[in-house]
């Protein structure tokens, strides 16, 4: 008896009163295999099916099989499961375990969920992107079509009281669960030596001194290969199997990973995340934790998708660990010091947060709402990704301009594809190449079909004629969306490839460089030596890999520059650009064709004139900064002006910063630039002005004026650019008899006044020149009128007149 058929009486109890409950239970309390046929009698319900959700394929067909073995009945009969590409479904199927992205199908089809009596989310901490949506919809449907509809949640690790509230609060149940004692060690990493080196290192030793067979935890394949091939080196033993287990490996070599070894024999298995939850490895005592994670984390400003290494969180290396005690007592390694365990976020982000959004903006348009606030979600979708999938839906002419799914939206979102792959299929279809746009999309949504060529066309004329049921079955799915995209058979030609590509990936069209390409979206994507890719002056890149400036591709098609002409001719933009020469000053003059941000042909200009001439200056300005114009003191000064006037009154006065002004270079300085021919003729203070409406000019004059006129008549700058305010270096002497100081802006704004002497070296600093008068003036009087005899040191300078000369002779 396994420990969760403890609480199922209060679990059946809780979904006889109200409907929801949230269940929580550690890792081998058989809440996966033992819940879903506890329902199969409850009076609600009848003859209605369970729909168990289950986070991956591979966990779905375990639990249906492990349901369909103590029931002593073949898969496909009672209990059965529905994964893409692959299902076992029978008449008499009352249990359906279904990957969270075929129960999202579902519920589109079909809202009232008709013949379902409950919907159980297991493993729900993972928090995937479709599983947090899943559970939205499942409400909503509750809520609106289906009152009688039961829901459970469950997972092992869980903030179930958030859970909880998000369903009415509904009652929480916990089960105690059963493990074996894992004892812990501690094994941190030398930074100098690869993880391959380190976890192989690791696994060699734990097998000498501990019985069992091995679960190793890496953050992805390429981890996976590298230390498989380090054991397969080192260890010599031929009653040990290493075996890998990630998701893109076919359903049978799967089974093989997770099957318990033969008597008198061990096994090393390697996996990813996938072997977390709901799979049960027989003879496993040994887990090596990497402690690390690969996570999708969506790029919304490049449009991509990228897998970031990040440390696994607590509840995640618990999960791991407990592999260890499913079935005995067991022992966790853990590549890092017991200090770093408290650091670690206690659990892992919400895949909503990090993911492309557009696959779900699709379907919650085709849902009927087209505001995702409208909904109760457990994390909102944020905002940035969730603007960027709405422009990418418009772009690719899935969304009305008020958010409403268009007739060729309607067509995109009733195949099983992401929205951009979907789209590019519609298309194809619609040129008559529907299998072959059908086949591309399926190849690149699973991972591993058609091997790993850079190539996509190589992928393709492998899958073509890859042999396996994985394979099989996705090409009868390829069929499947080539029909419901309204196309027929015929496989199309491998070459138009990168044709058909470029519909799905506009923004990821590239030219030639060095090494890779050059794309639209202004990102470089590099190839590696032995790519085919590297033969081609032109690519479309379906997928990439690393940083941001400089990725490595991982699939891609060529395309002949005449599709590109003949697919965007109308975003192709042809100018005249030019540059200045670093060592002559000379301007270089070229006509520049562009798409988006990648330069498609240039040819040198002999000369320029007119529209072209002014659009080339505004290119050299917009490459190489405002800096480069004739900043005179007039046109300083000008700039000073307004930006002090913006300071007292921001929404009245533009924003003149290099930045602002770099950003606006067309409305400012483009009308300034015609009838030049060289930057040096531009008048930039003019061209400032000009840009203000006649009202901020008058004001300017009149608040902010260039100069100050003083009592003796001379008309001097206003230094608007010093840092205490607005200032004025004036003669002492100019200033005598005035009584008030000095202010701009309407009196609001008091100038700082430089007084100087006569040599005009500063004497003193004062914003209250009648204080100045009344106070210090006697002490600077005092010492200057020894050094400056021949000017006017007078006793009260509020009646002496202003000058600017020194006093008559003989005086």
């Amino acid at each position: 008896m396994l420990p969760v058929e403890d609480v199922l009486p209060d679990l059946l109890a809780a979904l006889e009163t109200r409907g929801e409950a949230v269940l929580v239970a550690p890792p081998g309390a058989g809440k996966t295999t033992r819940v879903a046929p506890a329902l199969l009698n409850a009076p609600w319900a009848k003859n209605g099916k369970i729909i168990l959700l289950s986070p991956r394929r591979i966990a779905a067909r375990a639990a249906a099989a492990r349901m369909a073995f103590e029931r002593r009945e073949p898969v496909g009969a009672t209990i059965g499961y529905r994964v893409r590409l692959d299902s076992k479904i029978g008449r008499e199927t009352r249990i359906e375990v279904v990957t969270e992205g075929v129960f999202t199908r579902m519920i589109l089809e079909d809202p009232e969920l008709r013949g379902v009596a409950v919907v159980v989310f297991d493993e729900f901490h993972e928090r995937s992107l479709e599983g947090d949506f899943g559970l939205v919809l499942a409400r909503e449907a509750q809520g609106a079509l289906r009152p009688d509809l039961k829901l459970i949640v469950m997972s092992a690790t869980l903030d179930a009281s958030r859970v909880a509230a998000l369903l009415g609060d509904a009652p929480v149940i916990v089960s105690e669960g059963r493990m074996f004692p894992v004892r812990h060690i501690y094994r941190p990493r030398d930074g100098q030596v690869r993880l391959e080196d380190d976890v192989a290192a690791a696994t060699r030793s734990a097998m000498l001194s501990e019985p069992g067979s091995v679960l190793i935890f890496l953050p992805g394949v390429r981890e996976i290969e590298r230390t498989a091939e380090r054991l397969r080196e080192s260890i010599r033993d031929p009653n040990i199997d290493i075996r890998p287990l990630y998701g893109a490996m076919s359903p049978s070599d799967q089974d093989a990973a997770i099957a318990p070894a033969p008597p008198g024999r061990r096994k090393v298995v390697l996996a990813t995340s996938i072997a977390e939850t709901s799979l049960t490895i027989e003879g496993v005592r040994i887990v090596i934790d990497s402690g690390l994670a690969r996570r999708p984390k969506f790029e919304p400003a490049l449009g991509l998708t990228r897998l970031e290494t990040v440390r696994a969180s607590q509840a995640s290396i618990t999960q791991r660990a407990g592999r260890a005690g499913r079935l005995e007592p067991g022992v966790a390694i853990r590549m890092w010091s017991e200090g770093e365990t408290r650091a670690l976020p206690l659990f892992d982000r919400p895949e909503i947060v990090d993911a492309d959004l557009s696959g779900l903006a699709l379907d919650l348009a085709a849902w009927g709402a087209s505001d995702p606030n409208t909904l109760a979600w457990l994390d909102p979708p944020p905002a940035p990704a969730w603007a960027e999938a709405i422009a990418l839906l418009k772009r690719i002419g899935a969304l009305s301009d008020d958010d409403r799914l268009t007739p060729h939206g309607q067509a995109i979102a009733k195949l099983p594809l992401p929205a951009r792959l979907a789209h590019m299929v519609i298309c194809a279809a619609r040129d008559g190449e529907a299998v072959l746009g059908a086949r591309i999309a399926v190849v690149l949504s699973e991972q591993g079909l058609g091997g790993r060529s850079t190539d996509l066309r190589d992928r393709l004329h492998r899958f073509a004629t890859e042999r396996g049921r994985r394979a099989e079955s996705a090409r009868g799915l390829a069929d499947r969306i080539a029909r419901l995209a309204g196309g027929t058979r015929g496989d199309g030609r491998e070459d138009h490839a990168g044709r058909l590509l470029a519909m799905a990936y506009p923004d990821r069209v590239g030219k030639a460089r060095q090494g890779g390409f050059s794309l639209v979206n202004g990102r470089a994507a590099m190839v590696d030596d032995t790519s085919p890719l590297l033969k081609a002056q032109f690519a479309v890149i379906a997928d990439m890999a690393g940083a941001a400036g400089r990725s490595q591709v991982i699939v891609g098609a060529p395309i002949d520059f005449a599709d590109v002409e003949d697919l965007f001719g109308g975003q192709i933009e042809s100018r005249a650009s030019a540059s200045v020469d670093a060592a002559t000053g000379a301007l270089r003059a070229r006509r520049v064709r562009r798409l988006g941000k990648l330069v498609l042909s240039e040819a040198p200009l002999e000369r320029l004139s007119g529209s072209d001439l002014t659009q080339a200056l505004l290119d050299v300005i917009a490459e190489q900064g405002v800096a480069l114009l004739d900043w005179d003191d007039v046109a300083r000064q000008t700039r000073a002006r307004v930006q002090f006037m913006r300071a007292i009154e921001d929404g009245a006065w533009p924003d003149w910063s290099d930045e602002a002004l770099q950003n606006s270079l067309g409305d400012w300085l483009g009308p300034a630039l015609v009838g030049v021919s060289t930057l040096k003729a531009v008048d930039v203070s003019r061209a400032l002005l000009n840009s203000l409406n006649y009202d901020q000019r008058r004001r300017l004059d009149v608040e902010a004026p260039a100069k100050f006129e003083t009592p003796a008549g001379s008309s001097l700058s206003i230094d608007y650019a010093s840092d205490g305010g607005p200032a004025l270096d004036v003669r002492l002497q100019e200033m005598f008899g005035q009584d008030k100081h000095p202010a701009i802006a309407g009196g609001r704004v008091p100038l700082s006044l430089r007084l100087l002497s006569p040599a005009h070296r500063p004497v003193q600093t004062t914003k209250d020149l009648p204080g100045f008068w009344r106070g210090s003036y006697a002490a600077v009087r005092s010492e200057m009128r020894g050094r400056y005899p021949k000017h006017p040191w007078p006793d009260d300078p509020l009646t002496a007149p202003p000058t600017r000369r020194a006093k008559p002779r003989g005086s």
